[in-house]
């Protein structure tokens, strides 16, 4: 599966800010970057830095009066679809120690509070099996409706409302996971179907040794996914951060399928 993908992004700045873009894919062994190209106009240096484990990398900027980005790339995918339920289980003290962040409660996943939940609607399930399950629950039981929640809104809040976007879906997804056991973190994306085209929120679950992509919203499959970040929430995986304030002149994604 090959992907195009063309960003840009165009924002005023109130005054001068600094920018950290989080919107090139990651090179991976999963996904060969055959081709990137990022832009963006500003009087200072770039200066790039590692994403979280590792994976991607941010890019410092310098908005004066406004911020301008335009970002190009073509990516091979080389993953294959996975069959949740059919993942053992691996008991966390024989975790690696690089997945214990993702078996805690973080701002926006408050998975100690869904503990209960888990335990009464999935007792007895666990790894592969439970996040099959889960991903179901999520799936059959949200709304994806727009503007129905903001950056504030955690998984606790759409577990009560039922409703939401993409990011609310990780967010759920991921704290349901480990509220089981299941190292679970918050993907940023790029993917072709997505209604609207945007940038992508999906989840990853650590099962029988290996991360695994899963989409709740059931927009792409994760062989069509491009990862570009890891986090523990939305705080570590946005696509744009602004240390001052910005006002969005206009803003496009687009994510392609290639012969």
């Amino acid at each position: 599966m090959r992907l195009s993908i063309d960003v840009m992004l165009d924002y005023a700045i109130d005054g001068t800010a600094d920018v950290l873009l989080l919107i090139e894919a990651a090179k991976g062994a999963d996904q060969i970057l055959l081709l990137q190209d990022l832009k963006v106009w500003s009087n200072s240096p770039l200066r790039a830095v590692p994403g979280e484990d590792g994976i991607g990398q941010r890019c410092w900027a310098r908005g004066e009066g406004s911020i301008h980005a335009e970002y190009r790339a073509t990516v091979e995918i080389q993953r294959q679809a996975h069959d949740f339920a059919k993942l053992g289980n691996t008991p966390i003290r024989s975790m690696p120690p690089e997945t214990i962040p993702y078996l805690l409660p973080s701002r926006y996943c408050e998975s100690d509070r869904l503990e209960g939940f888990v335990e009464q609607k999935f007792g007895g399930m666990a790894a592969g099996p439970l996040a099959s399950a889960l991903v179901d629950w999520v799936a059959n039981h949200l709304t994806y409706a727009s503007g129905t929640s903001s950056g504030t809104t955690t998984a606790l809040m759409t577990f009560a409302e039922r409703r939401g976007v993409c990011r609310d879906y990780a967010h759920l997804l991921v704290a349901l996971a480990r509220a089981g056991g299941i190292p679970a973190r918050c993907v940023s994306a790029y993917a072709p179907g997505v209604d609207p085209p945007d940038f992508h929120a999906v989840a990853e679950l650590w099962i029988d040794g290996d991360w695994h992509l899963i989409d709740a919203t059931h927009m792409a499959s994760s062989a069509e996914l491009v990862r570009v970040a890891v986090g523990r929430d939305a705080t570590d995986i946005a696509f744009m951060t602004v240390f001052g304030s910005a006002t969005l002149n206009q803003q496009r994604v687009s994510v392609t399928r290639l012969p």
